[in-house]
């Protein structure tokens, strides 16, 4: 088992479920997304470049994924809360995984290192 691995396994259900499966949409979302462990949490890069995180909020524990580039990404569902660079994508655990969304962010995000807006 890897690094990645104990952090999904480690935790309680139904986020360890929910984890997992935002695990399989982010990687399966381009060939070029890796996934590699940093300050504790996974952390999923396009072509070696930080891309997003994968997370659970310390007070609500709800799961959620952090674009590293957010700022130039607009969605109503999205939060910035007190970073300037970064936003996040709460999700439910408890409720249906909004795919069609989550998939819609994740090619948004996509695009900024693919036409060169996020230099790689």
């Amino acid at each position: 088992m890897s690094q990645n691995d104990n952090f999904y396994l480690n935790k309680e259900e139904p986020n360890r479920s929910c984890l997992l499966a935002l695990r399989s949409i982010i990687l399966n979302m381009d060939e070029h997304i890796s996934e590699v462990k940093k300050y504790g949490m996974p952390c999923f890069c396009y072509k070696k470049k930080m891309f997003c995180y994968l997370w659970t909020d310390k007070k609500t524990l709800e799961p959620y994924i952090l674009f590293v580039e957010g700022k130039h990404l607009n969605h109503p569902k999205l939060e910035t809360g007190t970073r300037s660079r970064m936003k996040i994508f709460r999700i439910n655990a408890t409720k249906d995984i909004p795919t069609n969304t989550i998939k819609l962010l994740l090619n948004k995000a996509l695009d900024l290192y693919k036409n060169g807006t996020i230099v790689i």
